[in-house]
């Protein structure tokens, strides 16, 4: 291949792939703009309100007959502190999500799961009145994978920063809090580093494999070229 070709290919291949080198570069400068503009994660702890341990009456084997079920499959059972009172959070094989017993009087309570997780939310904003505005089974676009768990509700505070949390009580915390500031942020590196606004993943992902791979052939061109035109020796 002559040296002419290769700096026409390497000129115009440069130019074409030109965006995918500003795209991620643009990603690296929204990233430490995000790192100084958004708090780290929240703390995977239980932080529900307490509770009084002396006044659990019924030992698991107890709150587990209490349930609907007949002869439920038992996965994993937790002690959790709810209003001030003990309850067991029951997980069964056949329940979508965990199901709730008094460990004081034995009631079996169906809406304390979300009461549970808006107690999670509600502490977490220091106070502040909160309303579930979502239940995620999936992952969205604001919700992402890189936050692993699910299911999650989602609580809104309704301020002028439209803040939001989601929490989940398998782990007894939020697993993510942002506002309009923040998702702001996120949405621009998002479009930036993987190219969000394309909806449909497989095309995404070629159209990323595309572009790196024409900054490869390109950075091997210049190296090629570097060395086809450089000065004979005598």
């Amino acid at each position: 291949m002559s040296s002419k070709l290769i700096r026409k290919l390497h000129r115009w291949l440069g130019l074409a792939f030109s965006l995918s080198v500003l795209i991620a570069s643009g990603s690296g400068v929204i990233h430490n703009v995000m790192t100084r503009t958004q708090a780290p994660p929240p703390q995977a702890k239980p932080s529900g309100g307490g509770m009084d341990v002396n006044a659990i009456k019924l030992t698991v084997a107890e709150a587990v007959s209490k349930l609907t079920e007949t002869n439920p499959e038992v996965q994993a059972v937790n002690l959790r502190g709810i209003g001030g009172q003990p309850w067991y959070q029951v997980y069964t094989q056949a329940s979508r999500t965990p199901q709730y017993v008094s460990a004081v009087d034995g009631k079996f309570d169906p809406a304390m799961d979300e009461a549970y997780a808006a107690e999670i939310a509600k502490k977490f904003l220091a106070g502040a009145e909160v309303k579930k505005t979502d239940f995620l089974t999936a992952f969205n676009t604001e919700y992402l994978n890189i936050f692993r768990i699910l299911p999650v509700y989602r609580f809104d505070t309704g301020d002028a920063l439209e803040t939001r949390v989601y929490v989940s009580t398998t782990t007894g915390s939020v697993t993510r809090h942002t506002d309009k500031q923040r998702q702001f942020e996120a949405a621009i590196f998002t479009n930036f580093h993987k190219l969000g606004f394309i909806p449909n993943k497989d095309l995404r992902d070629l159209v990323l494999t595309v572009m790196t791979f024409g900054t490869f052939l390109v950075a091997c061109l210049g190296i090629a070229l570097f060395f086809a035109t450089r000065p004979k020796k005598r």
